[in-house]
Formats: structure tokens, C-alpha cells, sequence
């Protein structure tokens, strides 16, 4: 639904644009000089397998959040939506955000001292330039060709189902269709346990007025049996609560 968003929206378009430099590992932005700590690591370990694996993952990450957001959101197929710029304390926030992706990407070493040991990494080093550059440009010249010669697929309405359903449809129905049964179970047991002791209560009162309970003169052993038998249905309306 979005799409040539840049000429509303120029200012949130240069942050989003920012941040997806970075977040593919553009040199002079803080992508750079932190995923690259991973990859090297993997690679300088022997986890060949591993290196792989994240290698193609930033190649997908590029042509997602790298390319394909801005893209489409922003430069892409005009719906001729009619918005605003977004508000004054998300450009800041989105400012502040950007400048720390270009601060870290320049001058990484602050960052790495935070780290709780000692981090010896020339992030600058020609091979590890070259390789992200070869990187991104392949990834780049990718999507342009898909997208050239009409092969990226179209922008069409759809629903995309994710995890977030499992939690709005799946789950609230297994529970209301759960519920329904045990509800009914609960409260007809706690009305039983209610009939059942105000049942007791009117035997005994009847009893006590047979054996002169109410006057003062019942048997010890009586007493004690109505008390007890009071006892455990209470006790019982209790668990089952």
C-alpha cells in the first residue's frame, strides 16, 4: 500500500535510508563495523558452514531491509496518498538514531571498548573492505536486474500470515473452545457443593430440633459428626473453587 512516499515524507525517506545502509553493512556506517565482528569471527574460528550461512544472510537482509523498503515504500509505485511528514519527536528520534549509525560506522573504537574484552580488529583492513563492497554490489546489481527486466515478483494485495496470528486467531480460540467445557464443569460443581452443604444445614437444623440441639442439651457426638460432616463439604467447595 505505500509507495512514492519521498516527496511527503523526505526527511523520514533520508532516515529510513540511513538506516537500512547500516543495517547492510555499507562501510562508514555502524553495520560495518559490528556484523563484520561476527562474520570475521566465524570465519577466523574455521566454522565454514557458519560463515555461509551469514554471508547469504546479509545478501537477504541487503535486498529486504536494504533495498526493497526503501524502494517500494519510498520511490516506488505512486499510490497518491496524501500524507504528512511524520511528527517533530519521531525526527528527532529518527536523527538521533541516524547519527549514531554514521558516528559508530566512522569511529567504531569507542564502541568496541565497551565491549567486556579486548578487541583486536583492523575493521579497515583491504580484504574485508573489498569483500563487503563485492558484497553489496552483486546484491545491488541483483535487484536492479529483477527489477529491469520485469522478473521481481509484482506488488499485489495480500495477507501475510505470521506468528502474530497464532496469538490473535489460534490461541484465543483454542482457549474460548477450552473454556466453554471447563467454565461449565467449575460452576456446576461449585453449585452443587452449595446445594449440597445448605441441604446439610437444613438437616441438621431439623436434627437439632429432634435431639434438643438448638436448646443446648445435644449430644457431644452428634455435634461433633454435623460439625465434621460440615467441615469436609466445605473443605471440598474449596479444592473446587
Amino acid at each position: 500500500e505505500l509507495g512514492g512516499l519521498w516527496k511527503q515524507m523526505p526527511l523520514t525517506a533520508i532516515f529510513c535510508i540511513i538506516g537500512a545502509v547500516s543495517i547492510s553493512s555499507f562501510p562508514l556506517f555502524s553495520g560495518f563495523v559490528t556484523k563484520s565482528l561476527t562474520i570475521g569471527a566465524t570465519a577466523k574460528e574455521g566454522y565454514f558452514l557458519v560463515w555461509m550461512a551469514l554471508i547469504f544472510a546479509s545478501a537477504g537482509v541487503l535486498e529486504h531491509s536494504g533495498i526493497k523498503i526503501p524502494y517500494f515504500a519510498f520511490f516506488g509505485h505512486d499510490r497518491k496518498f496524501k500524507v504528512k511528514e511524520a511528527p517533530l519527536n519521531m525526527l528527532i528520534a529518527m536523527s538521533i538514531a541516524a547519527a549514531l549509525c554514521v558516528i559508530i560506522g566512522i569511529f567504531p573504537q569507542p564502541l568496541y571498548a565497551l565491549l567486556p574484552y579486548e578487541v583486536k580488529y583492523d575493521v579497515w583492513e583491504t580484504g574485508h573492505v573489498l569483500g563487503e563492497l563485492q558484497l553489496l554490489l552483486f546484491a545491488v546489481l541483483a535487484f536492479v536486474f529483477l527489477i529491469v527486466r520485469g522478473l521481481y515478483p509484482p506488488e499485489i494485495d495480500s495477507t501475510v500470515l505470521n506468528t502474530d496470528w497464532l496469538l490473535r486467531r489460534a490461541i484465543p480460540r483454542v482457549v474460548k473452545g477450552l473454556a466453554t467445557p471447563v467454565l461449565t464443569l467449575w460452576f456446576g460443581a461449585v453449585a452443587w457443593a452449595q446445594k449440597t452443604i445448605l441441604a446439610i444445614f437444613r438437616i441438621s437444623e431439623e436434627t437439632s430440633r429432634e435431639s434438643g440441639l438448638v436448646s443446648g442439651i445435644a449430644s457431644t457426638g452428634a455435634a461433633a459428626g454435623i460439625f465434621l460432616a460440615v467441615f469436609a463439604l466445605m473443605l471440598l467447595a474449596r479444592l473446587v473453587m
